[in-house]
């Protein structure tokens, strides 16, 4: 297998909420091009299985670590695991979110803590562990999975979610600017409306024909897209982008 072939041969991958949808291209893109990547799931042990079976089918080395990424401790737990059976971490992926609709007013302390330390504070926990191993490689990719909502605020009664997404991107900007010197690049990945599981109750005030219009594209986007955005970053083509965001949405909104 060659280099152009391999490009994460001989790294480490940890992709968090990669049982399924988005997460779970991405795990399978860098399994593809030779990475040793942790699957990790909250709730879903069969599905982070099959994702794993399917990497290792591939003829690809994977790991999957059930961990819930809004605690810290577990998180440290996870980045452990990982170094422990690959030897380091270089990429982390952090792409767990839920999405509550909920008028502001309505909203409860635990409500926004809750999104908040699922959406924001887990990627610091994912950062905060992982940097001081690619400060050793002098090689790191970390990329947050953030979401159009928190560049365009398009839609109403999710201020805990458009908050969070939009700090995601803050997050990016102030380690890539402090890490920088370290070889680390980071970066957001916004996908647009992507065709994906999920919980339409969610998505009731959304016609999905209606969407699907105002794309010109014309159509939604593939899970698959989303990871190929991911493994150009994760590339050494990509390696003088950082601080970035790279919208995934067919030309739906344009920044």
């Amino acid at each position: 297998m060659t280099q152009r072939s391999a490009p994460f041969a001989g790294r480490a991958a940890i992709v968090t909420g990669s049982g399924r949808n988005i997460g779970r291209s991405i795990a399978l893109a860098l399994g593809e091009g030779g990475a040793n990547v942790v699957v990790n799931g909250h709730r879903d042990q069969e599905a982070v299985d099959r994702v794993v079976r399917e990497i290792g089918e591939a003829g690809g080395q994977a790991l999957g670590v059930m961990a819930d990424v809004s605690s810290h401790d577990e998180v440290a737990e996870l980045v452990r695991k990982t170094v422990a059976a690959f030897g380091s971490v270089d990429i982390a992926i952090s792409n767990v979110g839920i999405r509550r609709k909920q008028p502001f007013l309505d909203i409860s302390l635990e409500d926004w803590n809750a999104v908040l330390a699922t959406n924001l504070s887990a990627a610091f926990y994912m950062a905060r562990n992982a940097i001081p191993h690619m400060r050793e490689r002098k090689w790191g990719r970390i990329i947050h999975i953030s979401g159009f909502d928190g560049f365009w605020a398009q839609v109403t009664e999710r201020a805990h979610n458009i908050t969070s997404k939009a700090a995601l991107h803050g997050l990016a900007k102030a380690l890539a600017r402090e890490f920088g010197g370290d070889g680390i690049t980071a970066n957001s990945v916004a996908p647009g409306a992507i065709d994906t599981l999920r919980d339409w109750s969610q998505y009731a005030h959304q016609e999905k024909s209606k969407i699907e219009a105002e794309i010109p594209s014309g159509r939604f986007g593939k899970t698959e897209e989303v990871a190929a955005a991911c493994a150009f970053l994760c590339a050494e083509g990509g390696a003088f982008v950082s601080g970035q965001a790279i919208h995934v949405n067919g030309g739906h909104y344009m920044y």
